[in-house]
Parts: structure tokens; sequence; C-alpha cells
């Protein structure tokens, strides 16, 4: 193993301010109900329009993430905008929380995407 990984893997602060930054841009599935019920949040479905017409979270908007830098004007910047895709290993919501945070949006990424929420968590999906 890399030296610098074995010593990296000690410095605690720098273990701080990784996990820091997870808790702060991302969460799960039960954190996203919470605030869903709180109204807390924007919802926003990065998938194909046609794989959001088959299902999706309540509550989701549909924009996909290549028409996403033309569709801002369905956000809004008062709340944060949770942003969800396939599964864990999809990376059209990274994608998006980065052209949002480019635009001044707060933004927070759903850990394990649409998949998470209906297939491990089995919470309520819109067909």
């Amino acid at each position: 193993m890399n030296l610098q990984i074995k010593e990296l893997r000690h410095n605690t602060q720098a273990a701080q301010d990784y996990f820091t930054k997870i808790l702060a841009y991302t969460l799960g599935p039960v954190e996203l109900q919470r605030m869903l019920d709180e109204n807390k949040v924007n919802l926003l479905d990065v998938r194909r329009k046609e794989d959001y017409d088959i299902g999706h979270i309540k509550g989701a908007i549909s924009i996909p993430e290549e028409f996403l830098d033309t569709s801002l004007d369905r956000l809004s910047k008062d709340k944060i905008t949770v942003v969800y895709c396939y599964n864990q290993q999809c990376h059209l919501g990274a994608k998006a929380c980065l052209i949002l945070a480019e635009y001044g949006y707060p933004v927070m990424l759903l850990e394990g995407g649409f998949k998470t929420w209906a297939q491990e968590f089995n919470f309520e999906v819109i067909n």
C-alpha cells in the first residue's frame, strides 16, 4: 500500500474534513423522507424522462441532466435541491449537483439513487 495512503488513514483531521463534506452534500433515503415530510427540499430526478414516467419519487420533478442548464427556472434557490439518478454507480446526479452549485443552488445528492429508494427502502414510488 502507498505510504501516503497509510499516513493519511491516521490523519484524523483529514478524516473529519472528508466525512464532514460527505454529510454536508449527500443524504440517504431516510433523511430525504424526513425532509420531504417537512417540505424542506426541492427534489430533482435527472434520469431520462422515459424512466421518470415509469416511476419516480413522489414530489420529484423531471429534468434530465443534459437539459438542466436550460431549465433552471423550474427550481428555487430558497430550498436545498436534492438530486437523484439511477443508482450508486450513476454519475448523472453528481454532474447535475455540480451544475446546480455552479449556478448558486444549494444542493445535495441522494446516495444510492432511485434504485436504493425504491428497492432497498421500499419508499413510495409514483408510477
